[in-house]
């Protein structure tokens, strides 16, 4: 991508999420000059893609925005484009956050479980960034099948919950617990790599349309539950041996148990983001039934 095509898209992504009034704003918003702005948008302006004071035609700017990704299909309007590269960051970040918990969780590091707790911060502002851009498309023209973009804004819903979930991950070091066993952390860890392939899988199907890759995410959603069952089985054993009564041992079991739900509710999350992506690519209805009580049905 030339660095003015690259400047244009972020032009347009101020202009998408943000709803400047004026250039100096936008000028002002990326540290640029009002002149190059000027200049950057004037073809578009002239054409109608954008309208002042500053909005997108999203339809027309669909014939300009393949500048931008050769691999971008037709099917894709602008808004979608810029809103699924919003969701590539968060997800990268929402990585980047759970590695962090499970590292502070494997060292036991009091300095890295804060740092995995600040980063949600982030993650949640991500959210609300995209769901803001979400509902300025959707106000554009909100009846025509763009509307459909909403399930954007559900998926960032989604990723911000998994941000949330790694949360009890690096709050068990902060809470003083015990560092656990090298049994259970044996079996913690491939849960850890387990429902992190989960997401992994299930954001790529949803943001590249490889709905095959659902196959995957529910081969790895049985291990994931396997697994549960052998880390609370494990604790029950720990707990029969050990004196329960004690204030800081019983934390430590209370604690240890909201790390293994906590996989858990992710490989679900994951589930729901895979099913998503099949009602938003191939009008498949995702069941009104959270996946855990479909699986306990099921059982």
């Amino acid at each position: 991508m030339k660095r003015s095509d690259s400047t244009l898209k972020a032009i347009l992504d101020v202009i998408l999420h943000d709803n400047p009034a004026t250039q100096d704003e936008i000028a002002e918003k990326l540290g640029l000059t009002r002149r190059y702005v000027t200049k950057l948008l004037q073809p578009m302006v002239k054409r109608g893609v954008v309208r002042r004071a500053y909005i997108l035609d999203l339809k027309k700017f669909d014939e300009f925005s393949e500048m931008f990704d050769e691999e971008k299909t037709s099917r894709e309007y602008a808004g979608a484009y810029l809103i699924k590269d919003m969701l590539k960051n968060m997800v990268g970040h929402v990585f980047k956050q759970f590695d962090m918990s499970f590292e502070s969780f494997v060292n036991y590091n009091d300095e890295m479980a804060n740092k995995a707790l600040e980063m949600d911060y982030i993650s949640n502002n991500m959210h609300e960034k995209i769901r803001s851009s979400v509902d300025t498309v959707i106000s554009i023209n909100p009846y025509s099948e763009f509307s459909k973009t909403m399930v954007f804004s559900e998926v960032a819903y989604d990723l911000e919950r998994i941000a949330d979930h790694t949360c009890h991950i690096a709050n068990f070091v902060l809470n003083g617990c015990y560092e656990v066993d090298a049994e259970m952390l044996e079996i913690l860890n491939s849960m850890y790599l387990t429902s992190r392939k989960m997401v992994k899988y299930s954001m790529e199907g949803f943001l590249n349309e490889e709905l095959d890759l659902k196959d995957k995410v529910m081969d790895y959603e049985e291990k994931i539950h396997a697994l549960q069952k052998k880390a609370l089985n494990q604790i029950a054993i720990q707990m029969a041996e050990d004196d329960v009564l004690d204030k800081d041992r019983s934390t430590y079991y209370l604690t240890l148990s909201r790390v293994v739900k906590a996989f858990e509710r992710i490989g679900d999350i994951s589930v729901e983001i895979i099913d998503a992506a099949g009602e938003f690519y191939r009008n498949i209805p995702r069941s009104t039934t959270p996946e855990r009580f479909r699986r306990r049905s099921s059982d």
